[in-house]
């Protein structure tokens, strides 16, 4: 018997700058509670992709399918149902973590601002954090507020662009920790980076894209990660 249809479904996504791909007809499905990947050097396409999955930009070609439906085709009110986290927190300095999450609760007219806004807190594992300024905290525990603001709304999808950007080794595992409890939790994750090195363990599948294509995919094979990427960028260089 087929398996359950997928949560989301991208067929031969492309995005064109002039006469450059930036993304080069990029395939794949994500079930339900699947994390993904999505590994490449600068420049390779990533953030174009999360872009697009984020209807942040529009695609020069192919389709994408979010609960069996056409995303690209949704309503506005169907933005809900995804978390993006870009380069940029897009918090506030001079207001707390819980000043910041409860203003944009506020803004995405959610019930029990308040509540909601500490239980993300708690989800990041930064309770504790509540009453600081952003300005006050650390790069890493600004991005994890970050990641407390893109679930706020209860996204069934969480998109994350280069989340590790800037931050040190111990701000980086903190990090990976708040996206262990986020997955635990049930929800669906892409995430993008250049550093394997930092790449959470709580992945579960992963996507190399180079100059713009999808060079390998598949679920997350224990210890091999290294060698399929460094092969897969040294195909698409050669």
């Amino acid at each position: 018997m087929p398996g359950p249809a997928p949560l989301l479904r991208v067929e031969g996504l492309t995005r064109v700058y002039g006469s450059r791909f930036a993304l080069d007809e990029v395939s794949f499905d994500l079930h339900g509670g699947d994390f993904l990947l999505v590994l490449g050097p600068n420049g390779a396409g990533k953030t174009t992709l999360l872009k697009l999955l984020a209807r942040l930009a529009r695609p020069s070609a192919g389709r994408v399918w979010l609960g069996g439906e056409d995303w690209l085709a949704a309503p506005a009110a169907r933005q809900r149902e995804i978390g993006v986290l870009s380069h940029a927190t897009y918090l506030y300095d001079g207001l707390t973590a819980l000043e910041n999450l409860r203003f944009f609760a506020t803004l995405y007219g959610l019930r029990e601002a308040d509540a909601r806004a500490r239980r993300a807190l708690a989800t990041v594992g930064l309770e504790d954090a509540a009453d600081r300024r952003i300005g006050h905290l650390s790069r890493g525990q600004a991005q994890r507020v970050a990641i407390a603001r893109a679930i706020l709304h209860d996204p069934g999808i969480l998109l994350l662009d280069e989340p590790y950007a800037g931050l040190d080794p111990r701000a980086a595992a903190r990090l990976s920790e708040s996206l262990d409890s986020v997955h635990a939790a049930g929800r669906t994750i892409v995430l993008t980076t250049h550093d394997l090195a930092r790449a959470p363990a709580a992945a579960t599948r992963y996507l190399v894209v180079v100059e713009g294509r999808a060079r390998s995919q598949g679920q997350l094979p224990a210890g091999e990660l290294g060698t399929i990427y460094e092969r897969a960028v040294a195909e698409a260089e050669g």
